[in-house]
């Protein structure tokens, strides 16, 4: 399984991004999907993370209200909407796949859960 994350970019606060996660070579399941970010001198973060099954979702706090995340199972891609961007929200945003299945309500949002990464796109956002 390979992951491929794009869309980064430059932008002003206040101002939206729309990251995409591309899954090939999906010949196994994968459950889950999520997105981290890494800011400049920082460990990595959980952002958000989706079920590829039943749509449920789980977000940061800190991007609550903010950033939606969504996926599209005909083209194995998972989305990051961004929108009212702030400066600290600029980060190194990688994408991430759980092949794993957790049953009840559990969402996974610790990078150790995730089996598969993509190699990160870049966020800026200037004041």
């Amino acid at each position: 399984v390979q992951l491929q994350a794009f869309g980064g970019g430059l932008v002003q606060a206040g101002g939206s991004l729309r990251l995409s996660c591309d899954v090939s070579g999906r010949t196994v399941s994968t459950y889950y999907m999520a997105w981290f970010r890494q800011p400049p001198g920082k460990e990595r973060e959980f952002v958000a993370c989706i079920s590829w099954t039943d749509d449920r979702t789980a977000y940061a706090d800190f991007v609550k209200g903010r950033f939606t995340i969504s996926r599209d199972n005909a083209k194995n891609t998972a989305y990051l909407q961004m929108d009212s961007l702030k400066p600290e929200d600029t980060s190194v945003y990688y994408c991430a796949a759980d092949r794993h299945w957790y049953s009840g309500s559990y969402l996974p949002k610790v990078a150790q859960r995730y089996d598969y990464w993509g190699q990160g796109t870049l966020v800026t956002v200037s004041s």
